[in-house]
Formats: C-alpha cells, structure tokens, sequence
C-alpha cells in the first residue's frame, strides 16, 4: 500500500513562513514525481508545484513562484513545501500527490490545512 502522510499545516500570519512535509511510504520513492496542490472548497484543486525523480528540477504555479520551494529527501522519502510571505489568498487544504511516470499511477495524501490570516 503507498501511504502519503502530511503535516505541517496550521494558521501563519501574512507574511510569514510554513513548511509543510508529505511522508511517503510503501513505494520506491525515487521512482515518482512528487506534487503539490492545493483547493479551496468550491473551487478547483491546483497544482503548486512539481518536482522529479532526482529533485533537481522543480516548477510551480504563477501565484506562488518565487514565494514557494519544493525540495524533497529521496533519503528520508520525504517530500517538502517551504512557503515564504504567505498571503490570505494562499489558504486552502494543501495536498501532496506521488505519480509514478512509467505506470502514470497517483497517489494522493489527505490533505492538511493552511491558513493565512491576521
């Protein structure tokens, strides 16, 4: 079974930092792609940002470039989101995805909660 834990969600100021963490476990984890994304209930789910296989190539959505780094530790089976001057409008559920490319089978963690606000 391929388990995705996530973690690290909760209420920030804006302006201010979060990390949040996706524990991977019953896969090869070097095998996969990993993925952020998040939703706002009524509204889509988005993709934040992707990183490969080896975590030397990463892209992200326009609204958070820059703001947003996607690393992960193919050690730990770790995947990770550091979130830098967050705004109220990057409030939503954040949900970690595994695809693996060569099946193109996705794996999604439960989602953990992140909210911006003063």
């Amino acid at each position: 079974q391929v388990h995705l834990v996530e973690s690290g969600g909760g209420l920030v100021q804006p302006g201010g930092s979060l990390r949040l963490s996706c524990a991977a476990s019953g896969l090869t984890f070097t095998n996969y792609v990993m993925s952020w994304y998040r939703q706002t209930p009524g509204k889509e789910r988005d993709l934040v940002g992707v990183i490969n296989s080896a975590g030397d190539g990463t892209n992200y959505a326009d609204s958070v470039k820059g703001r947003f780094t996607i690393s992960r530790d193919n050690v730990k089976n770790t995947v990770y989101l550091q979130m830098n001057s967050l705004k109220p409008e990057d409030t939503a559920v954040y949900y970690c995805k595994a695809r693996r490319p060569r099946t193109r089978d996705d794996y999604w963690g439960q989602g953990t909660q992140v909210t911006v606000s003063s």
